[in-house]
């Protein structure tokens, strides 16, 4: 060591013992004026000398750092050398800088590819967007509601943003776009969770009496708004996650209860029943209701007091599931519009009933081995030519074991308001006919139908016309002469089905034939008509008078088995003989 180096040794080292004096002289009166304050008190020994040694070397250190030149450019250029390593590393590896995020993805340290393929899964599988209408909320996956993430550009420009991220951490805006179409129909779909419906004044039963309920305001999803906003504040949505829906708000037609207040306690206070009646079974389903569901019922239109179709909806389906038990081989249901006219009847009248009509679905038919569409036609009581209609453009002369067919439903054949205490039952096996009145026979006597040639086809059906005299006609009964070609009159005629559109068979009394004489001389109980069901003139007249429009007709045969308990009885011959 030279003698410069030596003598900054020295001075060095005096001036860190003129220090360490300075420190313990300015200290010294402090120390002795807290001895004093503490006289007389046994204190422990907080701070022992090993302690004091350590604490004073390492504050020697920092100060002879701090004070170090060459000692202190070490250390910056050491914490540079780092820098610049842990840059470096990033740069020449390609990932992208800590602290990067998008959509709340940690993104720092990855590699472009590594970030797009941690983007996209988040997307595909965590990801959700909430649409929010005040304190209701649905969530949606981002590819439902039509928005597309571009990863790629999203891990690009994490990968730009450099050192931005340090030390506070960087958000990057997604790059997304929206598919117009997608998003719209999601929309349009969403409605029907949406939307609510304007409240219009009701009732409800509370404390054993009818109270007043005010109209209330609904709201209506506006799509055309919302997809504005959507496609002009794509990438807010997805960043945080949110798109609030643009709602109309929709004001009830009728807000006061008041002016229709007695009516509708009136009608609430009487024991409501509710009847659903099957044309073809000739069986009633009736049910009830509490005041309390009848009261929720009732709303004020501009026509008055009439039914609130959305409290009345869950007890019709109910009541339709319970039509259709898990055995049932067909599906049964009750027509919402139809119900509602009936309802609205009801309430108008103050009726304290109603009658509503079970219908049946369409169907599917496999066909066995020896079937052909006419014996379809006749053991399932479908006409042919609605079998026809229901299967275009199938050539219904070939069909084989495991075919099926498109079978319309039943109701087709029985298209008017069923009367359900009158009931025509036909037994085609033994030429005869019963018709019964609230369950009790009214008229029994025998009938001819149709002759092999021109068969009457078995089935429910209905009275669908009245007339007096009504004409008919085939070309087998053309005379020579070619007058009067084919053509008879038959007397108190009844439609009942048609065979196909516009030629209609039906009950009749007496038919007079082109030549003047009665078909069957007028006697019965044989197959010669061209498959109407004829009965004894003053018969058919009696029949005629009493047979309502509507009247349901069962016509029965070894084809077609009988679809009624009084079918059954006629079929079982359980019933008196025949007149």
């Amino acid at each position: 060591m030279d003698y410069g180096t030596r003598r900054n040794s020295s001075r060095r080292a005096r001036e860190r013992q003129m220090a360490r004096q300075h420190r313990t002289a300015s200290t010294a009166p402090l120390k002795d004026a807290i001895r004093g304050q503490l006289s007389g008190m046994a204190m422990p020994n907080i701070e022992s000398g090993g302690l004091m040694r350590v604490r004073m070397v390492l504050q020697d250190i920092i100060w002879y750092v701090t004070h170090t030149r060459q000692i202190m450019l070490g250390i910056v250029g050491l914490v540079v050398l780092v820098f610049l390593l842990f840059v470096g590393s990033h740069i020449f590896s390609g990932r992208i800088f800590p602290n990067v995020y998008a959509m709340n993805v940690p993104l720092g340290d990855l590699t472009v590819d590594e970030a797009v393929a941690a983007l996209q899964n988040t997307w595909n599988t965590t990801y959700q967007i909430r649409l929010v209408d005040g304190e209701r909320v649905w969530t949606v996956k981002p590819a439902d509601i039509g928005l597309q993430l571009d990863a790629l550009k999203t891990a690009e420009a994490a990968k730009g943003a450099g050192l931005s991220g340090l030390p506070m951490g960087l958000g990057i805006k997604p790059f997304v776009s929206v598919d117009y179409n997608t998003a719209n129909n999601y929309l349009l779909n969403l409605t029907t969770a949406t939307d609510i419906a304007p409240y219009n004044a009701g009732y409800e039963w509370n404390n054993d009496q009818l109270v007043g309920v005010k109209g209330k305001d609904g709201r209506m999803l506006d799509t055309s708004l919302t997809m504005d906003v959507l496609q002009n504040d794509t990438v807010d949505v997805v960043e945080f996650a949110r798109l609030d829906l643009e709602m109309t708000v929709i004001p009830p037609d009728i807000t006061d209860p008041a002016p229709n207040l007695e009516a509708a306690r009136k009608f609430v206070s009487q024991q409501f029943t509710i009847s659903g009646y099957d044309p073809f079974t000739d069986k009633t389903t009736t049910w009830t209701t509490s005041k309390e569901s009848l009261a929720s019922w009732l709303e004020i239109s501009t026509e008055g007091l009439v039914l609130r179709e959305a409290n009345y909806a869950p007890f019709l389906n109910a009541q339709i599931d319970s039509l259709n038990p898990p055995q049932a081989t067909e599906t049964r249901y009750l027509d919402p519009l139809e119900t509602q006219e009936k309802m609205n009847k009801a309430i108008n009248e103050q009726s304290p009933s109603v009658m509503l009509r079970i219908r049946y679905r369409d169907t599917r038919y496999t066909v066995v081995s020896g079937d052909r569409a006419y014996f379809i036609s006749r053991k399932t009581g479908i006409p042919f030519y609605l079998i026809q209609e229901a299967n275009p453009g199938r050539n219904l002369d070939v069909l084989s074991p495991g075919d099926t067919l498109n079978l319309p439903s039943k109701d087709k054949s029985v298209p008017l308001d069923p009367v359900p205490n009158k009931r025509i039952v036909v037994n085609l096996d033994t030429q005869s006919m019963i018709a019964f009145e609230n369950g009790q026979e009214k008229f029994n006597w025998l009938i001819s139908s149709g002759m092999d040639q021109y068969p009457t086809s078995p089935g429910v059906y209905q009275i669908l016309s009245h007339s007096e005299e009504a004409e008919g006609g085939s070309y087998t009964l053309c005379n020579d002469s070619g007058f009067n070609c084919g053509s008879w009159t038959m007397y108190w005629f009844m439609g009942m089905y048609e065979v196909v559109p516009g030629l209609m068979n039906g009950f009749h009394g007496a038919v007079l034939l082109p030549n003047g004489n009665l078909l069957g001389d007028g006697a019965v109980g044989s197959e010669y008509t061209f498959g109407c069901v004829m009965a004894n003139n003053d018969n058919a007249k009696m029949l005629y008078d009493w047979a309502d429009q509507g009247t349901v007709v069962e016509i029965i045969s070894g084809e077609y088995a009988p679809q009624s308990d009084l079918g059954h009885r006629v079929w079982s011959g359980t019933l008196s003989n025949l007149a």
